[in-house]
């Protein structure tokens, strides 16, 4: 072999170690596009994931990852389709289940969501999201015991998930039961003491049970915390 040739046929082999060691796996795209998505540039990760797709096509983790990104850009049908073939490559996916029946619950669909929450907790019983979105699912079919269920569940497996306070003083509102959902909202503002929403939720409760002054004291905390439907409130309730 000429010296020319072996530095030709060197330098060729070089050029492929180098195109290996740069060339980007579906994990990476992947990994990027999680980058993308907390930088709030979801069609830049939407692309990547479509890329890690294109190089894995059984790669469920990126399936569901472009199907949170389109639910976020309120493409639910294209979320639906993701989760769909997340489940059809993992069948024991829960968090596939999960996702899915967010989005159902969103388009309205919710004996839907709730068989997904259900398939979710029969494949996982301690996934906390299952029983805290199967409550929400529950509240809009004003089946509130069985909200206030799931949102006792969710709070036994995380103590500390302030959302689910809040929506079982909800179920409780609704239930008239106003002793319990004062208690729900005294909870939740503990653990989120400048969430002027929870002030106004507890305001009415208070209100509701007959403790109006107490109840337009919180009107008037959520109005300082700069929540500007406190000052409607206040003109309907304490004026």
């Amino acid at each position: 072999m000429s010296l020319i040739k072996a530095t030709t046929t060197l330098i060729i082999f070089f050029l492929f170690i180098i195109t290996l060691a740069y060339a980007q796996t579906a994990e990476d795209y992947n990994n990027s596009g999680n980058a993308k998505y907390k930088l709030q540039d979801y069609r830049g990760a939407i692309q990547d994931y479509t890329k890690a797709i294109e190089l894995n096509p059984n790669y469920a983790d990126a399936y569901i990852n472009r199907g949170i990104v389109k639910n976020k850009l309120e493409d639910y049908l294209g979320a639906i389709k993701d989760y769909n073939k997340a489940i059809e490559i993992n069948p024991k996916y829960a968090g596939a289940y999960i996702g899915r029946g967010i989005v159902k619950n969103k388009l309205e669909d919710y004996k839907g969501a709730i068989e997904d929450y259900n398939k979710a907790i029969e494949i996982n019983p301690n996934y906390t999201e299952s029983y805290y979105n199967r409550g929400i699912s529950n509240d809009k079919l004003q089946d509130y015991r069985g909200a206030i269920q799931d949102f006792s569940k969710a709070i036994e497996l995380n103590p500390n998930l302030v959302y689910a306070y809040i929506g079982r003083g909800n179920a409780k509102v609704e239930l008239k039961d106003y002793k319990g959902a004062i208690q729900d909202f005294n909870k939740a503002i503990g653990l989120n003491p400048s969430d002027a929403k929870i002030y106004i939720l507890r305001g009415l409760a208070k209100i509701l049970s007959g403790h109006k002054d107490d109840g337009c004291l919180d009107l008037s905390k959520a109005g300082k915390l700069g929540l500007a439907e406190a000052h409607e409130a206040i003109k309907e309730n304490c004026n």
